[in-house]
């Protein structure tokens, strides 16, 4: 079931209680219209600047993303734990040196309001290497229109699992 507080609390009491159940905060992720105006923008600003769209991905998710930190033993490969990394420093700790990494999440793992602020900053770099957007109010209706489609999904997917009992 999803919904606010209120009605899921009301629907827990008429739950068995000797069952067992899982709450879950529902992540709205990002939609594919933004995901593509993004690609579009950032495959511009490659042409302009004469680098890969990939790197410019990659400067992007450093600037606008989101970032952990972690610190792993100097002998640890980081390639294939995690796809988007740069090393920070590194510090010793009993006698063991470790290296400090930044983790850039990729935008597919998204949601609205991350991928939201990825595209106001690729929207400011284009607009500061004089390439062409889309205005601010085709930008909010598009990101809208993920949460629309998101909610309706979310529906599908609760009446689909309820008409299966």
């Amino acid at each position: 079931m999803q919904g606010k507080v209120e009605d899921l609390v009301k629907y827990l009491f008429t739950l068995d209680r000797d069952k067992e159940y899982e709450i879950k905060e529902v992540s709205h992720k990002r939609s594919l219209d933004s995901n593509a105006y993004a690609w579009k923008l950032i495959n511009e600003i490659g042409n302009v600047v004469n680098k890969s769209k990939e790197e410019v991905y990659i400067n992007m998710l450093k600037h606008y993303g989101q970032v952990q930190m972690v610190s792993v033993l100097s002998s640890v490969d980081m390639n294939g734990y995690f796809k988007y990394f740069e090393e920070v420093g590194t510090s010793v700790l009993n006698r063991k040196e470790f290296k400090h990494y930044k983790i850039f999440k990729g935008s597919s793992e998204f949601n609205q309001k991350e991928m939201s602020i990825l595209i106001d900053g690729i929207v400011q770099e284009a607009t500061q290497l004089g390439i062409k957007t889309l205005d601010d109010i085709k930008i909010e209706e598009m990101i809208r229109s993920w949460n629309k489609w998101k909610i309706e999904h979310s529906n599908f997917k609760y009446l689909k699992k309820h008409i299966k009992k």
